[in-house]
């Protein structure tokens, strides 16, 4: 019997979608201009979607409305539209259902004394605010994962053209390294040598360090285990570069890098022993 109230009821909301679609646009004036540059960039209809959340929360589907929440999530994050927009769209929705609830029970009330219906409405406030609270929090934890991993997914991709590896030869390549070494930045410096080393068959590979401005003592430790990695991986570490400062602090904490590779002057100087251009 409750089911049949709520198809009934959501069929009085949205049955008349003219109708519907002008008191949700009376109830959402800001987004209501918008509505048409949401559709082109993003290829969103808020109309119809509307009529699918009110469907949904109306009638209780709670898997449904979390999965159309978080496909909701993405779309916006993907073409990065305006979450104030959502957030007065999904109110507007809240009111708009209200509205017709409203009118529904003066309707019922007009020949029955004590309506069923008008008791199974106002057990629904809980059960509509609970939902519709609830698609908000599932869109924006989707919009913010997107977002989250779209960052990231940049990141890794700046951090991987900041450590370029430059063949030389068949069998040698040079890695010129700039600015500071954090501890994330060693990990992606880890995962890029090791797998260059693999994929262009780098049998010597040099490691410029005359552009590092710090690294700190959990790196430098990380570091020496990067040059383990290269030379199990039959390649052969020659460091370039070392600055003073970073001697000394290698000094303070009794690390060297001696017995996991060569180390030399300025790149300039050792550029010569191991690259040696083809005569034409």
């Amino acid at each position: 019997m409750e089911k049949l109230y709520k198809d009934e009821i959501t069929s009085y909301i949205v049955g008349d979608r003219e109708d519907f679609y002008s008191k949700l646009l009376n109830e959402a004036d800001e987004v209501a201009s918008k509505i048409n540059e949401i559709l082109q960039k993003g290829n969103i209809d808020l109309l119809k979607n509307a009529e699918k959340l009110v469907q949904f929360v109306v009638e209780n589907r709670e898997a449904a409305l979390i999965a159309f929440a978080r496909q909701e999530g993405i779309a916006w994050a993907e073409h990065s539209l305006t979450l104030q927009f959502k957030l007065e769209w999904v109110h507007a929705i809240r009111r708009t259902i209200w509205h017709y609830l409203k009118d529904y029970d003066k309707e019922e009330n007009a020949y029955l004394s004590l309506s069923e219906f008008r008791i199974l409405i106002y057990q629904m406030e809980k059960q509509i605010n609970d939902s519709l609270d609830q698609f908000l929090n599932s869109f924006f934890i989707s919009y913010s994962e997107y977002k989250d991993e779209l960052i990231n997914s940049q990141r890794k991709t700046v951090e991987h053209l900041s450590v370029p590896i430059i063949p030389l030869s068949a069998h040698v390549a040079v890695l010129p390294l700039i600015g500071i070494i954090d501890v994330y930045r060693i990990y992606t410096i880890e995962e890029k040598v090791l797998t260059d080393i693999s994929m262009l068959k780098i049998r010597t590979l040099i490691l410029d360090l005359s552009g590092i401005t710090d690294m700190d003592m959990e790196v430098i430790h990380h570091f020496q285990k990067v040059l383990e990695g290269i030379s199990l991986m039959g390649c052969k570490a020659v460091i370039t570069g070392l600055r003073p400062e970073l001697v000394r602090k290698m000094i303070q904490l009794g690390v060297t890098f001696d017995d996991k590779a060569e180390t030399k002057g300025t790149l300039q100087q050792t550029l010569p022993e191991y690259y040696k251009p083809e005569r034409s």
